[in-house]
């Protein structure tokens, strides 16, 4: 996911996004944790999507703040 496809969202679609990470974060973790993850490397990029998503929607928050 990159973050430019993250800023064309709005902030509601954002957060379901974020939701979906986290849930799919945590399937990856308890599949770690039972040896059962093939692609130890999803994580990673779990992870990371999940710091896009925040970090846009702050940008976004930010941007708002500024203009008012």
């Amino acid at each position: 996911m990159k973050a430019k496809e993250l800023r064309g969202k709005n902030q509601t679609e954002l957060e379901n996004e974020l939701q979906e990470l986290k849930k799919e974060l945590f399937n990856l973790r308890f599949q770690h944790a039972t040896n059962q993850l093939a692609n130890p490397m999803e994580l990673k990029r779990v992870k990371r999507d999940i710091a896009r998503v925040k970090t846009v929607m702050r940008q976004q928050e930010l941007g708002q703040l500024v203009s008012r």
